[in-house]
């Protein structure tokens, strides 16, 4: 009895054994994806492949190849067409520049945004590619109503795209960016495409930290700054960044990113202050002059022009009152005339 009891336990622990090395040699999943587009040319599918290694110009060439190669699932297509060339690309801080030749034009409104996303979605998988910028003979890609697509990440575009793949919104933002001198903010207001699944909010506050379009704005936020998360809630804003933020990235005064975010937020309906996390605390200092245990409200007084444009208030409203006791006079000057008739005729 005891020898069979010890044969069974023998049996069991070589079992164990293989099963053991049987789940060591299994290769682990890397998670790496590419993106191609379905038969149907109504969404985009995906395949794992091997994570590209090596130096970070050659994971992204790799990536490239993939992008212009077919798919091994017959049932799939290849994001960017046989008559689609990407002529060009280049990468600065995080944000990729692609450069195509001027077939990509001839796509078909639906599968260009398809195309769109499965190239962005498959590139923001790299560490070193934080946003993508699509250029066509070197001319920023337009969408239907020749507004700029601008630089875009693979949160912008709604998971499985298909008959969602027009839910997309257009909103005029008011941003607000550095002056040259780095100590005042001016006003930049331009029209943003973007998922209907982001919320207003994120989306500020990544055109911030991506910066400005026009040439008179400058940046205001550190470039390697993260949003970590952000909500609101009864009206205060909560914007959670990493360490990045509080790094010097640009020569400007403390107040200007602060504010900068918080003022272009508070354009938002429903914000009316807003409070800055790190990490999900609250640092007690911001560059040894700046609380961030406080709740922030929108500050006038930093805007460019500020004094100019409370004069210009000021003497609009003397003007006012000038004309105001003008019109006065005249009604008294108008008043005694009658009195005047009045007295002759009697």
């Amino acid at each position: 009895m005891k020898r069979n009891v010890g044969r069974l336990l023998l049996f069991l622990i070589l079992c164990c054994g293989f099963w053991a090395c049987g789940e060591e040699e299994e290769p682990e999943e890397s998670g790496f994806q590419m993106y191609y587009i379905n038969k149907e040319e109504t969404a985009v599918v995906s395949e794992e492949i091997e994570e590209p290694t090596g130096t970070e110009e050659e994971q992204l060439s790799r990536i490239m190849e993939l992008l212009q190669e077919p798919p091994k699932n017959p049932e799939y297509k290849r994001a960017l067409p046989d008559t689609v060339s990407i002529v060009d690309y280049r990468l600065e801080k995080g944000q990729l520049y692609l450069f195509f030749d001027s077939n990509y034009q001839k796509m078909t409104k639906v599968y260009e945004v398809l195309c769109r996303t499965a190239v962005v979605r498959a590139l923001c998988q790299l560490p070193q590619v934080d946003y993508v910028a699509f250029f066509v003979n070197d001319q920023s890609l337009a969408d239907s109503n020749q507004m700029p697509v601008g630089l875009m990440n693979s949160e912008l575009f709604i998971e499985n795209t298909g008959d969602q793949i027009n839910t997309f919104n257009s909103v005029t933002l008011d941003l607000y960016f550095s002056n040259a001198t780095g100590d005042k903010l001016v006003k930049e207001r331009d029209n943003f495409n973007y998922s209907s699944n982001m919320s207003l909010e994120k989306l500020v506050v990544e055109q911030l930290i991506q910066g400005p379009i026009s040439e008179h704005a400058f940046p205001s936020i550190p470039p390697e700054t993260k949003l970590l998360s952000i909500t609101t809630k009864d009206g205060i804003c909560y914007v959670n960044f990493d360490e990045g933020f509080l790094g010097q990235g640009y020569d400007v005064t403390e107040q200007v990113p602060i504010y900068s975010i918080v003022n272009s937020l508070s354009e938002l309906s429903g914000v009316n202050k807003v409070q800055i996390l790190i990490n999900g605390e609250t640092p007690k200092v911001y560059r040894e002059s700046i609380s961030f245990e406080t709740i922030f409200e929108r500050n006038f007084d930093i805007l460019e022009g500020a004094g100019t444009q409370e004069e210009g208030q000021e003497d609009q409203e003397s003007g006012k009152e000038a004309e105001s006791e003008k019109e006065s006079g005249e009604e008294d000057a108008k008043s005694g005339q009658g009195d005047k008739k009045e007295d002759d005729k009697s």
